[in-house]
């Protein structure tokens, strides 16, 4: 599971897609409609939140929204909560580190898709502070 910091708009149509099923299948856990990944340590970001299912609503609407942008069509009626979450955080390292990770795999999958991405964004739910990459990163 990848629930990219990113920008899903950096992301490549294989990336975007999976990211949307991704962030479905966090939706799942967090609801606790599913058993497996209960412990996936990107979830914990998520946990942390006051109301974790309003966090991953907001996650999944800024990656529907990207999609929308590109002219595909995710249903958005999938999304539990859909409505307004507090704004999360998210170190310049873990930004970084995932800006690297993915330039490596679009350089592979999608080169083309490497002319749109000139530099790190975050994720319209995330603010960005200083610090090194998140302690739930599995690097």
């Amino acid at each position: 599971m990848r629930l990219w910091s990113l920008h899903p708009g950096l992301l490549d149509r294989p990336g975007l897609t999976a990211c949307w099923r991704e962030g479905l299948l966090a939706q799942a856990v967090l609801a606790g409609r599913t058993r497996g990944y209960t412990r996936h340590p990107q979830l914990e970001r998520f946990l942390q939140q006051p109301d974790p299912m309003a966090a991953i609503g907001a996650y999944l609407s800024g990656v529907a929204d990207a999609a929308h942008a590109r002219g595909y069509r995710f249903d958005r009626e999938r999304i539990d909560v859909p409505g307004p979450a507090s704004r999360m955080t998210v170190t310049d390292g873990q930004l970084e580190y995932e800006w690297a990770h993915l330039r490596a795999k679009l350089a592979q999958r999608s080169p083309e898709r490497l002319r749109f991405a000139r530099r790190p964004v975050p994720h319209p739910l995330f603010a960005v502070e200083r610090g090194p990459i998140e302690p739930w990163e599995r690097p």
